[in-house]
């Protein structure tokens, strides 16, 4: 066939003069220019991690760059679409259909698949209606840039239903108001009252200041008294990492358990955890959650850390409205501050006011009963092992600040200390720490009988 009119066929002239080539192959280059670099620049994925609890359940990509995420949910059935651009089907995907949980909350099933070029299409098959959360963080500590995909129920548990909901009988017969929300909780429509109101979450007066007798006399009916028990870190955040592998989230949710289970035997007593399980609650939470269930004291449990490795002994913390108390104070808060970072919270979401509104309610009179509190809690600790300063410090911790409740935080020991991470990971080590900090509560109310009666 004459090659002129195999050229006239594709629509060029054979005659085309070399300019006219050199331009028409430039044009045709510029057209592949978009598609070449996002084909190499396809994000490789690191990690998938997944948290199920039943306040939320978290789950993590972590990526070498960071990408745009699209969502939607669908109804009959429940499901959360998730296209995320920039990702191209590879074998880590196959991880985090594996890393569904039976006993998770939220997600039933998940599906994974190439939607189409340079698009990931995650299907999440529910168990029921979320309210779903997506953001990216930045990359922080050891983690790169990390895709969260928080699923929150579309109707949330208020902390103080789900409280009442757990107690046993034993416990609801000793509150008696405790017994009338349970049953109004249970059965809404038939109990022939009228409604509980909802208390807007507006930020509580607070305590007035406690005065310390050495010969109480109660001063009417003793009332049901709740301890927040706080573990520190959780989830995408582990806290401290011993030499040998000990994370702190694993060893003071340990200990917090420990504590709550020798609280709930307390006639009189009944505790509140914060965390429960291996999940992350940012810092101003762990406060509201205390503050709903309207908890009469809040202890936070922490396993410490130190650059110098001989550093040891257990210390016991107050907020401070005046500077820490020492350097090593305010590193450590400085750190524990950090936790929200390296957990990562949509920041979005967060109203940058609540913390300062609460600083500033966090008076003097709290201060004052919350050292009272950490003095007898410290006295206590004593008993179990060295400590590292003899007084009471303070400083900026953000989970201190609960302008209604006495509130400590306790390093236990230092986890970065070999020795002390040893003793740590003793179930018997752990079980003395919450029973030196349940007589160091108990001591507390002994002494200020007016917290803990009603009139």
């Amino acid at each position: 066939m004459d090659r002129r009119f195999a050229s006239d066929k594709s629509g060029c002239s054979e005659g085309l003069k070399a300019p006219a080539r050199r331009r028409l192959l430039g044009a045709a280059t510029i057209l592949l220019l978009p598609v070449i670099p996002r084909i190499a620049m396809a994000a490789k994925l690191l990690a998938v991690r997944t948290w199920p609890a039943d306040d939320y359940t978290r789950v993590t990509l972590e990526l070498d760059s960071e990408l745009r995420a699209e969502h939607f949910t669908l109804e009959n059935p429940h499901r959360m679409v998730v296209d995320i651009q920039g990702m191209e089907m590879n074998p880590a995907l196959n991880d985090l259909v594996r890393k569904v949980r039976p006993d998770d909350p939220y997600i039933s099933s998940l599906r994974v698949a190439q939607n189409r070029a340079n698009v990931i299409r995650i299907v999440f098959d529910l168990k029921q209606a979320i309210a779903p959360q997506v953001f990216t963080l930045k990359p922080v500590g050891d983690y790169k840039f990390r895709l969260v995909l928080d699923l929150y129920p579309k109707v949330a548990q208020d902390p103080l239903t789900a409280l009442l909901k757990k107690m046993p009988q034993k416990k609801l017969d000793e509150d008696p108001l405790a017994r009338v929300l349970n049953d109004i909780s249970r059965n809404p429509k038939g109990t022939g009252m009228a409604a509980v109101p909802v208390i807007p979450n507006s930020v509580a007066p607070p305590l007035a200041p406690s005065s310390p007798s050495t010969s109480p006399t109660p001063l009417g009916r003793r009332r049901m008294v709740t301890i927040a028990i706080d573990a520190g870190h959780g989830g995408e955040d582990p806290g401290a990492i011993g030499k040998g592998g000990t994370r702190e989230k694993d060893v003071v949710l340990a200990i917090a358990q420990k504590l709550k289970a020798r609280i709930d035997a307390t006639p009189g007593m009944r505790g509140y955890l914060t965390r429960d399980g291996d999940y992350f609650v940012p810092l101003h939470v762990r406060v509201e959650k205390a503050r709903r269930v309207k908890a009469d004291l809040f202890v936070s449990i922490h396993a410490d850390a130190f650059p110098r490795p001989t550093a040891g002994g257990s210390s016991v913390y107050v907020l401070s409205d005046r500077g820490a108390s020492s350097t090593a104070a305010k590193w450590l808060a400085e750190k524990e501050n950090s936790a929200d970072l390296i957990g990562g919270i949509n920041i979005q979401t967060q109203n940058n006011q609540v913390a300062k509104i609460l600083l500033d309610l966090s008076t003097s009179a709290q201060i004052k009963d919350s050292t009272q509190l950490a003095s007898t809690m410290l006295d206590q600790l004593r008993g179990v092992y060295r400590l590292h300063k003899p007084q009471v410090e303070n400083a900026g911790f953000a989970v201190l600040r609960a302008p209604d409740m006495p509130s400590i935080l306790v390093e236990t020991a230092f986890i970065s200390n070999p020795t002390e991470e040893q003793m740590l990971r003793s179930a018997q080590t752990q079980d003395r720490f919450a029973s030196a900090m349940h007589s160091g509560i108990h001591h507390f109310f002994k002494v200020n009988p007016h917290l803990s009666t009603v009139g």
